[in-house]
């Protein structure tokens, strides 16, 4: 008898998964190895930025109160008495009318409390002669300006990116608490599939899949361990994934997860006693999409449609990875963007439509990136986004606004509004 499935909506279904989610822990890395992953403490000032008062420009050091009254009529010189480069300090204070020569990013000296730019001088006998008044501050990085010691400057759980390293480097830290990141298996079933070095025959096709998952998580910056391909035979993928269990942190199948009589992960995790969280979701394409928790792990049911395996990997697989890290954002990037083209296809389910976009005239504009179908892998290949059409609308048209969720980005939102 064949098992009449209920769906849900896409945000519960999102919500059950995450529910279910385990944190993978913290390891400390060193600094250079911290790119693509997530902070598992703060980054705390451990002393002001910047450290001291510093030149914001090449010029001079001067005086305020010596700079009063100075016009094109009546310039007012100054002599330099020293030179100070980026690093030296100054070796005595400087009195009226004296200037040190000085480098951006050099310490001010003592009683020194404006920078004159090298371009507003004119070069004198002794030093050079200045056409305008300066005020208290001047051309000044002050102390502290940029962070404060002690100030909390970027929370647990962000992505570290090439600026979170650059300010792990000014304050010290040589080694970062970051998240552990979890070891994930990937298993193609289908008595169709074909390894990718394979000529085809009729009835069979390439596995495009598992290495299509495989990249996915790449892009996360997961490695993966794969289990192959498992012809449709439920004694064979039983044993396949009770080795993957013992081995990984979450498991991805791709296939098997219809009601077909070929389909047998619904048997399979019914034999190793584990709790779906769903087995239909309200979506096109990939309503079929499972998931099923066992003790702490996770097991991902994908659809064996290329477009649909990808979709249900963006928007289940991908945030439960980064909530076991203990990622602050999440979820994918989203943003508004005008449709480009007509899309009539009525919506009894919400639709991730594969698509592109870029920025116009009119602000961002969004088209389907080809052939749509589940089984669709070229517009995988073309597409930059993806367009969320909710249910019940009888279609979209050119000119409409639309919400499309960004392929690629480093990091997401913290909320789900599906």
């Amino acid at each position: 008898m064949v098992e009449i499935r209920k769906p849900i909506q896409v945000a519960e279904a999102v919500e059950r998964v995450m529910a279910q989610v385990s944190y993978t822990g913290t390891e400390k890395i060193p600094l250079e190895h911290t790119y693509g992953r997530i902070l598992a403490e703060p980054i705390i000032a451990k002393h002001d930025v910047p450290p001291f008062d510093r030149s914001a420009y090449d010029g001079f050091a001067v005086r305020a109160e010596d700079t009063a009254g100075a016009s094109g009529d009546d310039r007012i010189p100054f002599t330099v008495i020293g030179e100070i480069g980026a690093g030296q300090v100054a070796d005595r204070r400087i009195g009226s009318n004296e200037a040190y020569r000085i480098m951006t990013g050099a310490l001010v000296p003592e009683n020194a409390d404006a920078i004159v730019m090298l371009e507003q001088t004119v070069e004198s006998e002794k030093g050079f002669t200045l056409r305008k008044p300066f005020s208290a501050g001047e051309n000044i990085s002050f102390r502290g300006e940029d962070a404060l010691e002690g100030e909390v400057l970027i929370p647990k759980g962000a992505f570290i990116h090439p600026g979170t390293v650059a300010l792990l480097a000014t304050f010290g830290y040589a080694e970062v608490e970051v998240a552990k990141r979890p070891v994930v298996g990937i298993l193609s079933t289908g008595t169709e599939l074909l390894r990718v070095d394979e000529e085809l025959v009729p009835g069979k096709i390439r596995n495009s899949n598992g290495p299509m998952v495989v990249a996915q998580l790449a892009r996360m910056g997961i490695q993966s361990k794969s289990y192959g391909m498992e012809a449709d035979d439920l004694e064979a993928c039983m044993k396949t994934v009770e080795k993957a269990l013992v081995e990984t942190d979450i498991l991805l199948t791709t296939g098997g997860v219809s009601v077909g009589d070929y389909d047998h992960l619904p048997a399979i995790y019914e034999r190793l006693g584990a709790e779906v969280l769903f087995n239909k979701v309200a979506m096109r394409p990939g309503s079929v999409t499972t998931v099923a928790v066992l003790e702490d792990k996770l097991l991902f049911g994908l659809s064996g449609n290329p477009s649909a395996c990808f979709t249900g990997f963006e928007l289940f697989t991908r945030p439960a990875i980064l909530r076991m890290m203990g990622a602050e954002k999440p979820y994918m990037p989203r943003m508004k963007a005008i449709l480009g083209e007509d899309f009539t296809k009525p919506n009894p389910f919400t639709r991730f439509v594969r698509a592109s976009w870029e920025m116009t005239d009119a602000g961002p504009v969004t088209v389907p990136a080809g052939f749509n179908k589940s089984s669709a892998v070229s517009s995988i290949a073309r597409g930059n986004c993806i367009i969320v059409l909710p249910s019940g609308t009888r279609g979209f048209t050119k000119g409409m606004e639309v919400d499309v969720l960004l392929l690629g980005a480093e990091q997401g939102v913290h909320d789900w509004v599906l």
